[in-house]
């Protein structure tokens, strides 16, 4: 019963990740029209300080949904820490947790200048768009980040419970 469970599970997180891909793709269709406005309405220099915005706006959620999966993992792990652990995996343990904090504090600052430029080119934006199509602008961010996140999150429960069914096989003979 338990892996029926764990099988239906999974198919319902995979169905789930194949409407999220589907959105996904009419995100980035939205984004191209939007690119190819932008293109035509703004100049060379304010293009491509959009451009540059849109890029590291992905870069920028990735690495923190990458470094806060991450962090979450090593806490779990310092979590079921007892005394039969090694003092060296404990070490190696805390200096993974000390390092990736660091690097979230990074990734955060980073996450605060792409809000800043965010700013910057919505009032260059302001300048040739219509309310309508600032508005298409403004929608289109939150949705591509919001897609990031969900695909993200999608991603690690299709891990965790694909290692669970697997663990859960070998374990029955």
């Amino acid at each position: 019963e338990l892996l029926s469970s764990l099988r239906l599970k999974l198919q319902r997180l995979w169905q789930e990740r194949e409407v999220v891909l589907s959105e996904a793709q009419e995100c980035s269709r939205q984004g191209e029209e939007l690119e190819a406005m932008v293109r035509d309405v703004c100049k060379p220099n304010e293009f491509e300080r959009y451009m540059m915005f849109i890029g590291d706006l992905e870069k920028v959620v990735n690495l923190l949904l990458c470094l806060s999966s991450r962090l979450a993992r090593v806490q779990n792990a310092l979590g079921r820490i007892n005394g039969n652990t090694d003092a060296e995996e404990k070490q190696s343990l805390n200096e993974r947790h000390k390092l990736l904090s660091s690097q979230q504090e990074d990734a955060k600052d980073l996450k605060e200048n792409l809000d800043r430029r965010e700013r910057v080119v919505s009032g260059i934006l302001t300048k040739y768009l219509t309310q309508q199509q600032l508005l298409g602008y403004r929608r289109f961010v939150q949705v591509k980040t919001s897609l990031l996140i969900e695909q993200k999150d999608l991603e690690e429960q299709i891990k965790f419970y694909e290692e669970q069914l697997e663990s859960l096989e070998r374990s029955i003979p």
